[in-house]
């Protein structure tokens, strides 16, 4: 007989030990059995409660976008005015919860299996609408027409400075990256008064 409540915990256990051990491993060729393993369960368990590998690491993917959302919309309570909120929206991209080594390879595992899993391509286009979404509702009082076409500019060099630095073994350009992309977002500002 299950344990009553322990569904979530152990849900969460494996989504968990799904990212470490897509860190640990560095791409997508890890096991149900090794990932329940590290949760400390059976691979039965693990099926039991996701059905197979991709649908446990779209779990983990969500999960990882579920901490992101709440990174940005914390960033966005502490900012006041259209300019403060876009930079905290860029620097809780590049913020040090989003550069853990196991959440890199994740982030980067997930990009390759969006090319072949609607699943994981749907869930990806879900973030980049968000990014798009929270980038634009602060843009347009600034910039009005040309606001799109920023939005899409800035979010592109965002995730091109994410790959960039979740690639590159230096951790000093986590800071260089976020300032990149605030200047970016300061030359689409200057012209707002054109």
């Amino acid at each position: 007989m299950p344990k009553l409540g322990m569904e979530p915990i152990r849900r969460a256990a494996l989504v968990k030990a799904t990212i470490d051990e897509i860190g640990a491993v560095g791409n997508l060729d890890v096991t149900v059995s090794n990932i329940a393993k590290r949760a400390g369960m059976s691979s039965a368990l693990a099926h039991h409660y996701f059905g197979g590998k991709e649908q446990i690491f779209l779990a983990a993917m969500r999960h990882t976008l579920a901490l992101y959302a709440a990174e940005v919309r914390g960033a966005l309570k502490e900012a006041s005015g259209h300019q403060r909120r876009l930079e905290a929206v860029i620097r809780a991209g590049f913020a040090s919860s989003n550069f853990q080594p196991e959440v890199i390879a994740a982030w980067l595992n997930f990009y390759v299996l969006a090319q072949t899993s609607t699943s994981a391509h749907d869930l990806l286009r879900i973030y980049q609408r968000r990014l798009h979404s929270n980038l634009l509702h602060d843009l347009r009082p600034l910039i009005g027409s040309r606001a799109e076409g920023a939005a899409m500019r800035i979010a592109g060099l965002i995730d091109g400075l994410y790959l960039r630095q979740g690639l590159s073994r230096n951790s000093a350009e986590q800071s260089d990256a976020t300032k990149q992309a605030l200047a970016l977002l300061h030359i689409e500002l200057e012209g707002r008064n054109q």
